[in-house]
């Protein structure tokens, strides 16, 4: 085991593990830290904490010191020319009528950088617009395109349940998601009901795929014939919460519908399960494509 200091960068959520100079520091208090890029400014989120040496990417970098006043100051001011700076390069965009989408722009803490981040279809050739920009900020300038799924990470926004963005707010790494998760999760194929801010599949659909895809195995289809205490029935609905199945079941000319645990309904497993196959919706297509 080893002890690092974990901090935080001001954008998104994902921690990293530096190594301490000794000194002892808060959580929440602004850090100096070096990094491949070169110096900058972190917050700590937890001042000591013991982790397996197998989860550390050696050699760790150090933190340099605990921020003062004057590095405070700098990160204000480079937040307050970040305005500015992105009016501008929307600008010199539409002068040179390129096909990408400004998203932010932040400045590295000495001052000696600033990088644009854009979204775009394609390639974007951008050359003639890195020389725009530096004629106007007499600094290093840097482009770097990124994702849709990046975009709303970046941006943020109130997801389809009323929540902060996960990719925005509590999730460090995007995780692979799948239409399947979905169907093993009962919930509807439609593009509207499944998709995030980002149009894509929506990211915690992973979060309890586990649990589903094992209660999913043991659950009888939907639409299969099934044996119960009140006779065959066919299976209209499943509950792998409550590990339930509903059942409609026909007598004396009549139809009901109703409730068993899973161990008091019997029916036939069948093969393994064939694979999932794109749907004739192009909205839904086009959702695993991107994906």
């Amino acid at each position: 085991m080893a002890k690092v200091i974990v901090i935080k960068f001001k954008k998104g959520c994902k921690s990293y593990y530096f190594r301490t100079d000794g000194n002892q520091y808060k959580k929440g208090q602004g850090v100096i830290v070096e990094t491949s890029r070169g110096v900058e400014y972190a917050t700590v989120v937890d001042p000591e904490r013991e982790v397996p040496d197998a989860s550390i990417v050696s050699p760790l970098k150090p933190v340099l010191r605990a921020a003062t006043e004057k590095d405070e100051a700098t990160v204000a001011r480079n937040e307050e020319k970040r305005p500015q700076a992105i009016r501008l390069c929307k600008e010199k965009i539409a002068k040179r009528n390129l096909d990408m989408k400004l998203i932010d722009c932040e400045f590295t803490f000495d001052g000696s950088k600033v990088i644009f981040y854009f979204t775009a279809p394609d390639r974007v050739d951008f050359r003639d617009l890195v020389k725009d920009l530096a004629a106007v900020f007499h600094i290093r300038i840097e482009l770097r395109q990124v994702g849709i799924r990046d975009e709303t990470k970046m941006l943020g926004g109130i997801a389809p349940c009323g929540r902060d963005c996960c990719c925005a707010g509590a999730m460090p790494d995007f995780k692979k998601v799948s239409i399947k998760m979905a169907k093993n999760q009962g919930l509807s194929l439609n593009p509207g009901k499944i998709s995030g801010l980002c149009g894509r599949l929506m990211c915690c659909l992973e979060y309890e795929n586990e649990y589903y895809a094992e209660a999913f195995k043991k659950m009888p289809k939907i639409g299969s014939t099934v044996g119960t205490p009140e006779g065959q029935g066919n299976v209209v609905s499943t509950n792998m919460l409550k590990m339930e199945v509903r059942v409609k079941i026909e007598k004396d000319g009549a139809l009901y519908y109703r409730d068993f645990p899973l161990d008091a309904v019997s029916f036939r497993k069948g093969g393994k399960e064939k694979e999932e196959t794109a749907p004739a919706d192009p909205e839904m297509k086009k959702i695993l494509d991107d994906n």
